[in-house]
C-alpha cells in the first residue's frame, strides 16, 4: 500500500481480508464506463460511502457494482448507453469479489462496435465465459435508488420487477421460465399483429406460456410467503423497528388459482383461458391474461393502509424497510448478506432513522454502498466504513 493514496487507487490492505461469511467487492476496475475512463478501487469488507457533488459519478459506481450480479443493473439502461461518450463504444468492469465460494475474479463488459438493439454483455467468472445469469450464483444484491420512490404508486410492472429480483435471488434457475414466458407471449402477440390464425402456432405458444407462467407464479408466491414469514418473525422477536413493516399479497389470476388447485390443474386452466381469449386478445393486439399482469400489493403495517395512500415520507421508510427485509431474507437463505446499494438515501431520513439504517447495515454484516453529497450525514458510521470522495470521474480517500 502506498503511503499516500492516489486517485483511482484506493487501498486499505491493512484491514484483514473478509471471511467466507462476508460478500464483499475487494477490487473494482472500470474502463470507459459512464464518466470513468480508467478507475480502480481497492477495498476491504466494510461498508463503502461515496461522497461528492451531484453529477460527479457516485451513482455510476453503484451501477458498476450492480452489474457484477445478474440482471441489467440498477438503472436497467441499454448497455450501449453505459459506454463513456468519448470512448471506443464499449466498456469493461473487472472485480475481485469475496464470496461464499471463495475469492472470485469477475469480468463483464460490452464490446465496442456492437450495434444490435438489445445486445447483451459479456461475462467471465474465474476466467471462464458464462451467461449473465451465472453471476447470480456468486453476487447477490439489493438496491434502492431515487427512481424507485414511486414504486407503490406507479405501474404494476415496477412492483413485479421488484419482486422478481427477490424471486431470482432465492432461485436463480427461475430466470429460464421467466424468459421463456416473456418470449412466448411476445411471439403470440406478434401473431395477432401479423393477422395469423394458425391454430397449431397458437397452441404451441400457449403451451409454453402455461407451463412457464404457472412456474413463475408459484415462485413469486413462494418469495412473498418467505418474505412475509421473515417480516412477521422479526416483528415477534424485535418488535416494531424504526422502519414500518410491510404486509404483502400477490394479486393475479394464476396466483389465486394456485391457492386451491395443483400446478397441473392451473396450467390446464390457463391454456383454456388463452384459447378462449384469442379473439379478445386479437382485438387488443396483446395478451390480456397471465403472470405479466400480476401485481404485488403492499400495505403499511402499522397504519393498516395501502402503501399508495401513505405520505411520501411514509412510503420512503416503508420501502427502505422492505429492501432491508429482502437483504435479511437473502442472508438467511444464503448464509451471507447481499451487497446493499443505496443511492442518496441518507439525505431523506431524519437523524434517528439514519442511525437506525447504519445500525441495520452493520447488524446485517453487509458491504453496503451508499452515496451522498454531505459527508456529515454519514458521521455515525464513519468509524465502520470506507469513505471515498468522488469528483467528476476521480476518486480519492
Amino acid at each position: 500500500m502506498s503511503a499516500k493514496p492516489r486517485e483511482h487507487d484506493i487501498d486499505d490492505a491493512q484491514t484483514s481480508r473478509p471471511g467466507p461469511e462476508r460478500l464483499a467487492v475487494r477490487t473494482l476496475k472500470l474502463t470507459d464506463f459512464r464518466n470513468y475512463g480508467q478507475a480502480r478501487l481497492d477495498l476491504d469488507a466494510r461498508p463503502v460511502v461515496l461522497v461528492g457533488d451531484n453529477g460527479s459519478g457516485k451513482t455510476n459506481l453503484l451501477e458498476a457494482v450492480s452489474l457484477l450480479g445478474a440482471g441489467h443493473g440498477l438503472r436497467g439502461r441499454p448497455y450501449a448507453e453505459l459506454a463513456r461518450k468519448d470512448g471506443a463504444g464499449g466498456f469493461a468492469i473487472a472485480a475481485t469479489v469475496s464470496t461464499r465460494h471463495g475469492e472470485v475474479e469477475i469480468g463483464t463488459g460490452f464490446l465496442p462496435g456492437t450495434r444490435e438493439e438489445g445486445a447483451g454483455r459479456t461475462v467471465r467468472i474465474a476466467g471462464k465465459d458464462r451467461s449473465t445469469g451465472g453471476l447470480g450464483d456468486y453476487v447477490k444484491h439489493v438496491f434502492l435508488i431515487p427512481a424507485m420512490d414511486g414504486l407503490f404508486t406507479g405501474a404494476a410492472s415496477e412492483r413485479r420487477r421488484f419482486l422478481d429480483r427477490l424471486m431470482l435471488a432465492i432461485d436463480p434457475k427461475m430466470r429460464t421460465p421467466l424468459s421463456r414466458y416473456d418470449r412466448a407471449m411476445r411471439q403470440r402477440n406478434r401473431l395477432f399483429q401479423m393477422r395469423e390464425y394458425s391454430r397449431a402456432l397458437f397452441e404451441g405458444l400457449e403451451e409454453q406460456m402455461a407451463e412457464a407462467g404457472v412456474a413463475v407464479a408459484a415462485a413469486r408466491l413462494d418469495a412473498v410467503e418467505r418474505l412475509t414469514a421473515l417480516i412477521e418473525e422479526t416483528q415477534e422477536t424485535r418488535g416494531q423497528g424504526p422502519f414500518p413493516h410491510a404486509v404483502l399479497a400477490l394479486h393475479g389470476t394464476l396466483e389465486t388459482e394456485l391457492s386451491t388447485r395443483s400446478a397441473t390443474e392451473v396450467e390446464d386452466l390457463f391454456r383454456i383461458l388463452l384459447e378462449e381469449g384469442r379473439e379478445r386478445d386479437r382485438a387488443a393486439s396483446r395478451t390480456l391474461e397471465g403472470t405479466h399482469l400480476s401485481d404485488l400489493l403492499v400495505v403499511h403495517g402499522p397504519k393498516n393502509a395501502p402503501a399508495a395512500q401513505c405520505s411520501s415520507g411514509e412510503q420512503k421508510a416503508l420501502l427502505l424497510g422492505l429492501v432491508l427485509a429482502k437483504a435479511e431474507l437473502i442472508k438467511k437463505l444464503e448464509g451471507t448478506a447481499p451487497l446493499v446499494l443505496l443511492d442518496e438515501v441518507a439525505a431523506h431520513l431524519d437523524a434517528a432513522r439514519r442511525e437506525a439504517l447504519f445500525g441495520e447495515i452493520l447488524r446485517l454484516g453487509a458491504q453496503a454502498w451508499m452515496t451522498g453529497t454531505d459527508r456529515e450525514l454519514f458521521s455515525p458510521i464513519a468509524q465502520d466504513a470506507q469513505i471515498l470522495a468522488v469528483n467528476r470521474g476521480s476518486i480519492s480517500v
